[in-house]
C-alpha cells in the first residue's frame, strides 16, 4: 500500500509533465519518456559510437578470415596483421562480394519479407511503448522458419541448390551481409527523421554517430510491417540453421561423415531458435522490441553479426572434425538442455504470472508479486507484476543464467584447441551481463519504488552470493 500512495503522485507528476510539454512545445525530461535511457550524449560517446560502428564490421571480417585464410588461428592472423599493417592486411583478405552471393542474398530478404506478410499468425499486441502505442503483430515466425527449412532441404534434394552452397559462398555472402546491414542502419535513421512510424517514440542523442549506433525510431514500420522484428526474426533468426547445415554438409562433402559434436551443435541451436519463434509473441516485451531503438545494433547486428558469431562453431568443426566419445557430446547436449530449460521456465513462470494476473502456481506455491504501476509519456498509468519467486526469486535474471550455460555448450562441442568457436559463449555472457545491468537502469526508472522493493527482496542480479 506504501508503495502505491507513492507512486500514484509520480505518475501524476509524469503526465502532468507530458501534457505541460506537448501544450509548450518544450522537451520531456528525458529519463521518464525513455525509461532511463539518456537523450543526449557527449561528443566522446558519439566517437565511441563510430569507433564501435567501424571496429563491428572489421572484427566480422577478421573472424572468417582467421576461418578461411589462418586455419582458425587468432595468433597466426595478429602475426599477420602485425607484419602487414591493419590497412594492407584488409585490403589483402577482406572478401568481396559476388555477383552469385548478391543475387542470393537479396532473394533471401525477398523470401523472408514474402513469408512474413503472406504467412497466416496470430495477431498480438505488444505492452505500451514509452510513448503509450500498443503496436499489433502477426506472430508467424514459427511457420516461416518451417517453410525456410522445407525450402533449403527440397532444393537441394532435387538438385537445384545444393546444401552446401551457402558454406561454399560464405566469403561472398560474408561481405554482401556486411554492405545490406549497413544499408539498413542507414534506411532506419533516414527513415526516423523524415517518416517517423510513432514519433512519440524517436529519440534524438544529439550525435549523429550514437542515433546511427542506437537508433532513433523504436518500431520502425512500413504500413503495418514492422522492420525490427523482420531484420531480428527473419533475415537473422531464419539463418542460423541453414548456415549450420551448410556447414555440416561441407564437412560431410570433406571427410565423407558428420561429427557428433556438429550434431549436438545444430541440435542445440535448433532448439533455440525453435524456441524463438514458438515463444515470439513473450519476445515482444522484451528489451530488443520494447526499448531498443532501430540502429546499428539491430539493424547490422542481425544480419551480418548474427549469421558469423552464432554458427562459428559450425563453421569451425566443417574443417576441424573434432568428434568427442558419445558419452562426452550426449552429456554436454544434456547440459545445454538444462541451460535452455531454465532460460525457458524462468520466462515462462514470468509470462504466466502477468497471463494470470498471479492467480496461478510456481514451484508448487502462490507467486509472491509486487504489483508495480508505471507512467508513459501520454500521461497514462499501466500496471505491471513483479515476480519474486520461483526462479525469479533467487535473482533477478535467471533467464539469461541460462542463456549464458546454454551458449557454454555450443563451445564446448568444438574442443578447447581455438578460441574462434567460443567466440559466441565469450559474446553471450559479455551481453547478457551488460543487458542485465543495463535491464537494473531500465526498471529502476520504469518501475521506481517497486523495483527498489524487489531489489531488496531478491539481492542478486545474476549468481547467488557472487554477483
Amino acid at each position: 500500500m506504501a508503495l502505491q500512495q507513492v507512486a500514484a503522485p509520480c505518475a501524476h507528476t509524469l503526465g502532468s509533465t507530458y501534457r505541460k510539454a506537448k501544450n509548450s512545445n518544450s522537451p520531456i525530461e528525458p529519463s521518464l519518456v525513455f525509461w532511463g535511457r539518456r537523450e543526449r550524449v557527449s561528443a566522446a560517446s558519439g566517437l565511441l559510437s563510430l569507433g564501435f560502428m567501424l571496429a563491428c564490421p572489421l572484427l566480422v571480417v577478421f573472424v572468417h578470415v582467421c576461418i578461411r585464410d589462418f586455419d582458425a588461428s587468432v595468433r597466426d592472423a595478429v602475426c599477420e596483421l602485425a607484419a602487414l599493417g591493419a590497412l594492407d592486411f584488409f585490403l589483402k583478405y577482406t572478401p568481396l562480394p559476388t555477383l552469385e552471393a548478391g543475387l542470393g542474398y537479396i532473394g533471401w530478404l525477398l523470401f523472408q519479407a514474402l513469408l512474413s506478410i503472406a504467412l497466416p499468425g496470430k495477431t498480438v499486441t505488444a505492452p505500451p511503448t514509452p510513448g503509450g502505442h500498443r503496436l499489433s503483430y502477426r506472430v508467424n515466425g514459427l511457420n516461416s522458419w518451417i517453410v525456410t527449412l522445407v525450402a533449403a532441404v527440397t532444393l537441394s534434394v532435387i538438385e537445384v541448390l545444393p546444401l552446401s552452397s551457402v558454406a561454399e559462398h560464405w566469403s561472398g555472402l560474408v561481405a554482401v551481409a556486411n554492405v545490406y546491414g549497413i544499408l539498413a542502419t542507414i534506411l532506419g535513421w533516414t527513415k526516423g527523421h523524415l517518416a517517423p512510424s510513432t514519433a512519440e517514440d524517436r529519440r534524438f542523442s544529439g550525435s549523429l554517430f550514437h542515433d546511427l549506433l542506437s537508433g532513433i525510431e523504436l518500431n520502425p514500420r512500413f504500413g503495418r510491417w514492422d522492420l525490427k522484428l523482420y531484420q531480428i526474426g527473419r533475415v537473422g533468426m531464419n539463418s542460423w540453421v541453414i548456415i549450420d547445415l551448410s556447414f555440416a554438409a561441407l564437412q560431410y562433402q570433406k571427410t565423407g561423415a558428420v561429427t557428433s559434436t556438429m550434431v549436438v551443435a545444430i541440435a542445440l541451436h535448433t532448439i533455440y531458435t525453435v524456441d524463438f519463434f514458438i515463444n515470439e509473441d513473450w519476445y515482444l516485451s522484451t528489451i530488443d522490441i520494447s526499448h531498443d531503438h532501430f540502429g546499428f545494433s539491430l539493424a547490422w547486428g542481425p544480419a551480418a553479426w548474427l549469421p558469423m558469431v552464432y554458427t562459428c562453431q559450425t563453421q569451425f568443426l566443417a574443417s576441424h572434425a573434432v568428434d568427442l566419445p558419445y558419452w562426452c557430446s550426449a552429456a554436454i547436449f544434456l547440459i545445454g538442455l538444462a541451460g535452455y530449460a531454465i532460460f525457458r521456465s524462468a520466462n515462462h513462470q514470468k509470462y504466466l504470472v502477468r497471463q494470470t494476473n498471479s492467480d496461478c502456481t510456481i514451484w508448487g506455491a502462490k507467486p509472491s508479486v509486487i504489483e508495480s504501476a508505471y507512467t508513459t509519456a501520454d500521461g497514462g498509468t499501466h500496471k505491471s507484476l513483479l515476480l519474486c519467486s520461483g526462479w525469479w526469486g533467487i535473482v533477478r535474471h535467471p533467464n539469461y543464467v541460462g542463456d549464458i550455460i546454454f551458449s557454454l555448450c555450443t563451445g564446448l562441442c568444438a574442443g578447447s584447441t581455438h578460441v574462434i568457436p567460443w567466440l559466441y559463449f565469450i559474446f553471450m555472457a559479455t551481453l547478457l551481463i551488460h543487458r542485465a545491468l543495463r535491464d537494473e537502469a531500465r526498471c529502476l526508472a520504469k518501475h521506481g519504488v517497486f523495483w527498489a522493493e524487489y531489489c531488496r527482496r531478491v539481492r542478486w542480479v545474476l549468481i547467488p552470493w557472487v554477483f
